[in-house]
């Protein structure tokens, strides 16, 4: 078994095993127990009451974080000439069409969200094994796929993410860094809490939130209380 390093030590003790702590006391205990370097991500992991596996149980959506990201995010917006001025002030970083489906075929990929128009979803079919593997399709639910493309990217820049269901039943999202404050890591996660609950497909059964765990890149899990976001 290996040794706690002096920081692991001096958090140890902060999370008790087994304890569901309220959303506010996890805000502030997950900066606490931080003792990266570098600015860590903030993760939430909700294990949801359904069965993927079926239709009308995938639970799929997007939202907006109050605070944002905290990072950077890189978009594209592959659109028609007469929407390229408004995409760019809007803050795309990429704007154009023919050009970029030529460097995504060539192998370029360095972007974190792809905005289109319904009219040219054609031109990305061929893309599909290089774009899906790699999560930069667009889609019409997520709200990639529309005719206000700048509307569009305005959202992605200020914050707004898409999750959906893994195999597991676990819905797993980034919604933060560790440098936020304690009320900035609380209002994220009540807000991506509050929709995933929403979401709950009509055809679950029984208790839909089972567990919702926060925490930081490396840090130790933090189980929350679901009533206490409810």
């Amino acid at each position: 078994m290996s040794k706690l390093t002096k920081n692991q030590k001096s958090v140890a003790d902060k999370v008790e095993a087994g304890k569901a702590y309220s959303l506010k006391e996890a805000s502030e205990l997950v900066k606490e127990i931080t003792t990266t370097k570098f600015e860590a991500s903030l993760d939430i992991d909700v294990r949801l009451g359904v069965d993927p596996r079926k239709a009308n149980q995938m639970v799929r959506g997007v939202v907006t974080l109050p605070n944002g990201t905290g990072k950077v995010t890189r978009v594209l917006c592959l659109c028609t000439p007469d929407a390229e001025a408004a995409a760019k002030e809007a803050g795309a970083d990429y704007v154009g069409l023919d050009e970029y489906i030529e460097k995504i075929k060539g192998g370029w990929t360095d972007i974190d969200v792809i905005i289109t128009m319904p009219s040219c979803m054609g031109k990305l079919g061929p893309l599909g094994r290089v774009l899906g593997p790699r999560g930069l399709m667009p889609n019409p639910k997520s709200g990639t796929v529309t005719m206000d493309v700048a509307k569009a990217v305005k959202e992605v820049k200020q914050g707004k993410i898409d999750f959906k269901v893994d195999k597991a039943g676990i819905i797993h999202a980034s919604i933060g860094k560790v440098t936020f404050t304690p009320e900035q890591i609380y209002q994220n996660a009540k807000e991506f809490i509050a929709t995933v609950i929403k979401l709950k497909p009509a055809a679950a059964k029984g208790t839909y939130i089972k567990s919702i765990f926060i925490s930081s890149t490396m840090s130790k899990g933090i189980k929350i209380d679901p009533k206490s976001v409810e």
